[in-house]
Parts: C-alpha cells; sequence; structure tokens
C-alpha cells in the first residue's frame, strides 16, 4: 500500500506554465514579475491593502515584531498551543514570550485569560509590546474579545494565520484582523510554493519597511549602503509563480479539505470516546487539518494507540501541537492558564488531510481507527 501523508503537496496542474514563463523570461532570481503579482492576488483575496511575499511565515512573524519595535527584555503574549514558529523569533528579537492558553470551544487563544494577562501586566507597569495570536488549524480565534482587550491597553496584533488562508471571522478574511497579519506557503499548508510566506497589513508604510529589511536593508545607492541590519527574507520568482498557480485553487482546496473532515466525522461518529475540534459558530474554518480528541477509557485505547497503529499501516498521523509552555526551549517563561493545551496535547490527533488524500486511502485511515476500537 502506498503511504498515506499528513498532508502533502498538491498540484494544480497550472504551476509549470507559470514557472515556464520565468525561466523564458530568466526571471530566476529573487524578485520579479509573479512576485509582485502574488502580492497583489493575495491582497486582493484576502481583503487587505498590502502584502510582502517571503521566504517563510517564520520570516514574517520575524519582520512583524521587528516592525513594531520588539526588543531586548520586551514581552510578547502568544498562543501556547500552537508550532514553534509562532514563538521562536520572539526570542529572535531577545523578548520573552508569555504564553496564553486556549479555550475548549475553539483550541485558539482564550480572549478571558488575554484579558486577565493584560490587566496584570498593566498594574505592574510593563505592558507587552505586542500580542501573537494564532488561528489554529484552520479556525479563527474569536477576535472580537481579543481585539477589544488589545485596543484598550494599546498593544498592537499579529494575527499568526499560517493554518488558516481561506478560513474567516464574521464574514471577514483571516490574516486581516491584526496589525499585522501572516501567511505560511509550507508544502503541508492548503497552498504551497514549496517554502514562503506572506506579511500583510492596511498600513501601507509597514509593509515597504518590511520589503526593505527583507531586502538586506539596502539603501538607494549606486554602491551597497546600509544604514539598518537587514535580512534575506524575499520570496523567489520561480516560487511566486507556484504560489500564483495555488491561489487560483485556494477554495478548492479549502472544500475538499472540508468534505475530508466530513467523511471522517460520519466515518468514526459511532465510535465511543472519539470528538472532532469544533468549529466555532462565527466563522468557517478550513479544516487545515482534521483533529480527534481520543477519551482512552471510552475508546478503549489512546492517542498513542492509534497513532501507532496507523503508523504500521505506513499511515502518518501526528498529535495535536505540544504547548509552548511545556517546551523545554522556553522552560520558565510565564503562562496564563495552561491545562486546556495540555489535555488537548495528551488525547489530540492530527489524521491525514491534505486536499488530494483519495477516498480509498482515508477509507484505510478511518478501518484502522475502527478496528482498535473497543467495539
Amino acid at each position: 500500500m502506498p503511504r498515506v501523508y499528513l498532508s502533502s503537496p498538491h498540484m494544480s496542474g497550472a504551476e509549470q506554465g507559470l514557472i515556464r514563463q520565468a525561466f523564458d523570461e530568466n526571471w530566476v532570481a529573487p524578485l520579479g514579475p509573479h512576485v509582485d503579482a502574488f502580492e497583489r492576488e493575495l491582497a486582493h483575496y484576502v481583503g487587505v491593502g498590502h502584502a510582502a511575499a517571503l521566504s517563510a511565515g517564520t520570516a514574517a512573524i520575524h519582520l512583524a515584531l521587528r516592525l513594531l519595535g520588539v526588543d531586548r527584555d520586551d514581552e510578547v503574549l502568544c498562543s501556547s498551543l500552537t508550532f514553534s514558529a509562532s514563538a521562536n523569533p520572539i526570542v529572535y528579537q531577545g523578548a520573552a514570550p508569555v504564553f496564553i492558553d486556549a479555550e475548549p470551544s475553539t483550541w485558539n487563544m482564550d480572549p478571558a485569560l488575554l484579558a486577565e494577562e493584560l490587566e496584570a501586566c498593566a498594574k505592574r507597569g510593563k505592558l507587552p509590546k505586542a500580542a501573537i495570536v494564532v488561528d489554529l488549524y484552520g479556525q479563527s480565534a474569536d477576535w472580537e474579545p481579543i481585539r477589544t482587550a488589545c485596543a484598550r491597553h494599546d498593544v498592537p496584533i499579529i494575527e499568526d494565520a499560517a493554518e488558516a488562508l481561506g478560513a474567516d471571522y464574521r464574514g471577514k478574511k483571516c490574516g486581516t484582523f491584526g496589525k499585522l497579519g501572516i501567511f505560511s506557503f509550507n508544502g503541508n499548508k492548503i497552498i504551497t510554493t514549496s517554502g514562503g510566506g506572506m506579511l500583510v497589513s492596511d498600513d501601507q508604510s509597514l509593509v515597504e519597511r518590511a520589503r526593505f529589511l527583507a531586502t538586506q536593508a539596502r539603501d538607494p545607492a549606486p554602491h551597497y549602503e546600509h544604514s539598518a541590519i537587514g535580512f534575506n527574507y524575499r520570496l523567489s520568482n520561480i516560487c511566486a509563480a507556484i504560489g500564483r498557480a495555488q491561489l487560483g485553487v485556494l477554495d478548492e482546496r479549502v472544500a475538499a479539505r472540508r468534505a475530508i473532515f466530513q467523511r471522517y466525522r460520519e466515518g468514526l461518529a459511532d465510535l465511543p470516546g472519539i470528538a472532532f475540534m469544533p468549529e466555532a459558530p462565527w466563522g468557517r474554518s478550513t479544516r487545515w487539518l482534521t483533529c480527534i480528541l481520543v477519551d482512552e477509557a471510552a475508546f478503549g485505547a489512546s492517542r498513542e494507540d492509534i497513532r501507532l497503529a496507523l503508523a504500521a499501516q505506513d499511515i502518518e498521523a501526528r498529535p495535536v501541537w505540544k504547548p509552548m509552555h511545556q517546551q523545554p526551549v522556553f522552560r520558565g517563561c510565564r503562562v496564563r492558564g495552561g491545562a486546556v493545551s495540555a489535555g488537548l496535547f495528551e488525547r489530540g490527533l492530527c489524521l491525514p488531510s491534505g486536499s488530494n488524500l483519495s477516498v480509498d486511502d482515508q477509507a484505510r485511515v478511518i478501518d484502522v481507527v475502527r478496528t482498535i476500537s473497543r467495539r
């Protein structure tokens, strides 16, 4: 049986034509017309004013922190239930992450805990320099109370929508709720450029500054002049060509992942001890990955038992993100709450969810889960 991957790249068929155009025009180095077009097209899709195409979503978060003036000894609030790329750039800047627990109803940052931490920071006389809020597994955070709490203390938001391109909150696309938003086009995301990311904002000056910093901060001069520290963070024209072709089928890819989720729910709904990541009533999730929670006592096997049984059949599955406050590298960082995200990690499993997952391969996954159930 062929290996079933968690979320593999899914090409549209239009990529090679755009790549060939880049080669024919000799635009193979970073920057070029596909980069410009990709920025325009993505900004238009999500409904934001400006975008900068970058080498990774991590690069986008790093630049966002620099643009907001995050520096040594500052604090930045961050979702705890997320991938480490959400938090690592805080440390790049010499700042300290402060982790906020998830809420059970969405698995995203708990707005009440965020508000509590902001109030506590205000009483101490040291507010965080920014907040990084993640739209987890393709589902938007609850943006109204989060934005209200941050606005009360004038704390800017970076929206980490790496997993949520195509999702929305009350009719507005994810990635547009912070001062700056970021997307990822890693190989496992809903659309991919092989590797890449995007920084978006309605603030034109911030995006222009991001482009400057991302191209080694080269000042306008006939020679190489630098008045600021820069980075080699721009996306290549070839990768942008891939991204443009992928963006054209984004809505189809989201629909496919939502259909995969529905088939899992129908195929596993009758099993005791299996629950699915809930979808919040305020928006439409991309269902980037279908995530289940396993109650070992009711199901008769643990999350890890299921994962190992799938692995024995050459099917890739992974636990949900291990919370940042439990990661050795962030030991000693302050956390507000923590029990919810810790519990989700202990019981949560991500099932194969790529938009190119066949019905037959998904049936293999379902059969393995059903086989090891107590029933």
